[in-house]
């Protein structure tokens, strides 16, 4: 391995995610490379060059840290290595060296507010290697003795549903967990947890990697005194995690002023390898997201409003303007992720049976492509969810084989499974993933929904995001000039979402009928989507949709285009 250093880093750091695009993978879905079906380091570097023919800037890669995969990957044993599943550190390495010979970044996840109960640290937290070692780590994590009757200390629930506390009863004190039993949240307020933390992340740094998403970013430093938040309603029977969830006001547990204390830390050392440090930043009011990215903190996290919408104008409208103004270029823009449902599948439109043409699931892979548009030129990081350039809504998970620790046994639409099922890369049993039954087990997709199909196809969802990334490529230097500068040419309200960034304007009718915009006589169209991927509208390719000597565009239903002047 070559090793990296801050001083091997140019003095003058360029800000290389503005406007970059990146490229999410959820590695034990990705692909396999030793067919023990799940994905893994080795599958990832054979479909690089695909990622290189996609255009992306970078690769954010999710947990392969050893773990006994309660929550995949999520309750991490060891953050200093790599889970046997996925390879090891010298396969780690070849990937970083091999993406960085394609110029392609390599980001990994950082899982700081939680370990997983079989770390070496809640072990000795429990006494199991000795007095000493209980000591020292039981401070790691946060112990607190039963409320008067034995209650847990406070009223706080975890994020999947339940009391946020556990009892150990060999101390007879409760650990706190804002997930499963089996990740015991770390107490960031000792100085130690700190320490720790900053030399795992030089320990990823100096091995090339090229940046952090932080995972629960607004959860790491708790209220000092543990006081119980303000409950608003009585948590119904049967209620699930989110409305568990929403009975109360979260004052205490998350979001605490402290947190950005530790990422001034991590800045302080990403910064010198030109590393991109940006959270899981899980609100959806862009006020607090501007306090929790100050200038000093991380450089970007991620707005979750896209992924919590339905497919209306003024619903779309408000996930994007207010946050784009008010946040600017510090916002990473996804619209699909491994813990919500796929936007295909949440963009889908009622099944009344009234639909011109076209499946529900090819409708939602179309609004999908128009948000995707929308979001591609704004300013900030643009992200794609693994198999969204497919045009791929959820996968399909029978009841018996649901996996995610969320939501009730037998539920699959409670839990993750669905947007988590193998990428299908081709034909054949497993869709070309892996040569045995994957981890996961789903439904086969259609052959058309694969790759190899859409790489041989002109009008594919693959080839449309092909032509829409190497357009955003091709236009963001422009953008360097005045990043934030966006002036919004939609009336604010209607079916028309417009928009001009320096020479590029974007326009998107994001309604049920046709619409007309208006486009300078001197423009040079960019890009249409209508025209680029499989439209599932009737008349998306009749004459009526072109350029007309008037100077107005007619869009079709869930369609966008990009014109320069």
């Amino acid at each position: 391995m070559k090793r990296r250093t801050p001083a091997s880093v140019p003095g003058t750091l360029k800000r290389w995610w503005a406007d970059a695009v990146g490229y999410q993978v959820y590695l034990r879905s990705f692909a396999d490379s030793d067919n023990d079906g799940v994905g893994d380091f080795g599958g990832l570097i054979q479909k690089l060059d695909y990622l290189k023919r996609l255009d992306v800037d970078f690769v954010w890669i999710t947990p392969f840290y050893p773990s006994p995969g309660d929550d995949w990957g999520y309750d991490v044993a060891d953050f200093r290595d790599v889970d046997p599943l996925f390879g090891d550190l010298q396969k780690f390495d070849l990937l970083v060296a091999e993406a960085h010979e394609r110029d392609i970044r390599i980001v990994t996840d950082l899982v700081p507010n939680h370990t997983s109960s079989s770390h070496r640290w809640f072990q000795a937290a429990l006494g199991n290697s000795g007095p000493a070692d209980r000591e020292r780590y039981r401070d790691y994590y946060i112990w607190r003795d039963p409320a008067p009757g034995g209650d847990p200390p406070n009223n706080w629930v975890g994020y999947f549903g339940g009391p946020a506390w556990t009892l150990e009863p060999d101390s007879g004190q409760y650990y706190l967990h804002l997930f499963l039993p089996s990740q015991p949240d770390l107490n960031w307020r000792n100085p130690a947890v700190a320490t720790e933390w900053d030399d795992i992340v030089r320990f990823w740094l100096d091995r090339g990697v090229d940046g952090f998403r932080v995972d629960v970013a607004g959860g790491l430093v708790k209220d000092e005194q543990l006081r119980s938040n303000p409950q608003l309603q009585p948590i119904p029977p049967q209620a699930s995690r989110w409305e568990q969830w929403d009975c109360f006001e979260h004052r205490h547990e998350v979001f605490q002023p402290e947190s950005q204390d530790v990422f001034r830390r991590w800045r302080a050392i990403c910064d010198p390898y030109g590393a991109f440090l940006h959270g899981e930043t899980y609100h959806l009011d862009p006020r607090v997201m501007d306090d929790l990215l100050p200038p000093d903190g991380m450089h970007s996290g991620y707005w979750f409003a896209p992924m919590h919408i339905e497919w209306a104008p003024n619903a779309i409208r408000e996930a994007l303007r207010a946050p784009s103004d008010t946040l600017a270029s510090r916002l990473l823009w996804a619209t699909s992720s491994h813990d919500m449902p796929r936007a295909p599948t949440r963009f889908a439109p009622p099944d009344t049976g009234d639909r011109p043409a076209g499946t529900r699931d090819d409708w939602g892979a179309a609004r999908t492509l128009v948000f995707n548009v929308l979001t591609a030129f704004l300013p900030g990081t643009f992200v794609l969810y693994q198999g969204e350039e497919l045009g791929l809504a959820d996968g399909v998970v029978a009841a018996a084989d649901k996996l995610d620790p969320i939501g009730p046994d037998g539920d699959v639409t409670a839990g993750r499974d669905g947007c988590r099922t193998p990428m299908p890369w081709g034909d054949g049993p497993y869709n070309g993933f892996s040569g045995v039954e994957p981890w996961l087990r789903a439904a086969d997709r259609p052959h058309r929904e694969s790759a190899a199909a859409q790489a041989g196809d002109e009008r594919s969802w693959l080839r449309a995001y092909q032509a829409l990334m190497e357009v955003q490529r091709r236009v963001r230097p422009g953008f360097a000039v005045n990043s934030a500068a966006v002036e919004w040419t939609d009336d604010g309200s209607g079916p028309i979402i417009s928009y001009r960034r320096g020479r590029i304007a974007v326009a998107a009718n994001v309604s049920e009928t046709f619409h007309e915009v208006h486009v300078p006589a001197a423009a040079t169209e960019q890009y249409d989507s209508a025209a680029a991927c499989p439209h599932p509208h009737a008349d998306v390719r009749s004459p009526c949709a072109g350029d007309s000597s008037s100077g107005t565009r007619l869009l079709a239903p869930a369609s966008a285009v990009v014109w320069e002047t």
